[in-house]
């Protein structure tokens, strides 16, 4: 072995020790292992691709960021090198408001830029920051023409996702399992998901077609920012508490809790996660509501909205000295932590088991349309 080739491999080993888990390839081709999975939820960000017309080898990008560092005031979203960025508009989801913004060069790359989106207000404690941004790129290099078919390929890395065609044509072939649907203007839509947040190739294939298109019914499931955790105290006692956020982009003066009609919670409380304020449940037979500080007037705006409370309804319980819970859970993203000192034994649904401070939990990522599901997960203790 030369000494610059033995340099390199303790070099190598000196990080290994440092990072044991580094994630990627070792220089022979193989896979080093990544750290443990920690984060209770995935697909936080949304994005979407709006494939603008044949030959400009342009697309629309829509994208919903989130800041949860209190205390930040700005946003920051980086153009992906060799793409042009231009055309871009920031707003304020909660007002619908434009925002302030600078587009910079980054001092290390010039290929790449970046969008300094200024946040209304600093994220406050117990709150979340979020911008809306729309982004024209244009780039040769992954919007073609052959022919007269488009072809569009792009290294997606996002989690929930969506692709438009231009008006007037159809697909060849998409190599993702995605929803398919037609909007109200006829373009064809995929609907799709990363969970892996992993690099996800994405080639779509599509022809020109006089074919007149009527808009389909079915709404885009992973758009749907909702996620809900429940977190397992003493299975003595079978309390979960519920935390669950989500955005309600339903117009109007007050919010609708559709979560409160299947978790029961009696203590439940509700935050505007844009101002970490609490606001006031109101409760009738026929729904729970909260009125929002910003009524939702225009389709740029949505309340971001935290529901919590305390659920004792039997669905988790000790059953022959083993932990179980079981019940319908609801929505895109589910997560359920379980007390310490317990190991998962079975899930009855596909999920990723991670740890979170000691914990074991089970994320469920939904991918069909059918919006409700059972889960049942089954633990013993850990000796």
């Amino acid at each position: 072995m030369s000494i610059s080739m033995r340099a390199l491999s303790i070099a190598a080993a000196a990080a290994l020790l440092q990072n044991p888990f580094p994630g990627g390839t070792n220089p022979d081709g193989s896979l080093r292992p990544t750290p443990p999975v920690s984060r209770l939820f995935t697909q936080d960000a949304y994005t979407e691709y709006a494939i603008l017309e044949p030959g400009s080898a342009s697309f629309r990008i829509r994208f919903l960021p989130e800041e949860t560092r209190a205390g930040a005031t700005e946003l920051v979203n980086a153009t992906r090198g060799g793409s042009e960025g231009s055309d871009i508009q920031v707003f304020d989801p909660r007002t619908g408001k434009p925002l302030e913004f600078t587009y910079e060069q980054d001092k290390n790359d010039p290929e790449t830029h970046a969008i300094h989106a200024k946040l209304p207000i600093p994220v406050p404690q117990g709150g979340v920051g979020r911008v809306l941004i729309y982004k024209t790129y244009k780039d040769p290099r992954t919007y073609m023409m052959h022919g007269d078919d488009l072809v569009w390929v792009r290294s997606l890395s996002g989690y929930r996702l969506g692709v438009l065609l231009p008006k007037g044509y159809t697909f060849l072939s998409s190599n993702v399992a995605a929803q398919l649907s037609t909007t109200a203007d006829g373009r064809l839509k995929l609907a799709f998901a990363n969970p892996s947040g992993q690099s996800n190739p994405v080639t779509i294939h599509a022809r020109r077609s006089a074919a007149v298109l009527p808009p389909s019914t079915y709404t885009d499931m992973f758009f749907d920012d909702m996620k809900t955790l429940y977190d397992l105290g003493d299975p003595q006692r079978g309390a979960i508490r519920v935390e669950q956020t989500y955005s309600d982009y339903r117009k109007g003066s007050s919010a609708t809790l559709d979560s409160l009609s299947y978790l029961r919670m009696p203590d439940a409380k509700v935050v505007d996660l844009d101002t970490a304020k609490p606001l006031r449940i109101a409760k009738t037979q026929m729904a729970a509501t909260t009125t929002l500080d910003v009524p939702i007037v225009d389709d740029r705006q949505s309340a971001h909205l935290q529901i919590t409370g305390t659920l004792e309804d039997g669905s988790y319980r000790l059953v022959d000295g083993a932990l179980q819970f079981q019940r319908v859970l609801v929505g895109l993203r589910n997560t359920v932590l379980l007390p310490a000192g317990w190991d998962v034994t079975a899930v009855s649904q596909s999920g990723t088991i991670g740890t979170y401070q000691g914990r074991q939990f089970v994320a469920f990522i939904n991918l069909n349309a059918e919006n409700r599901y059972s889960a049942t997960i089954r633990a013993v203790r850990h000796p």
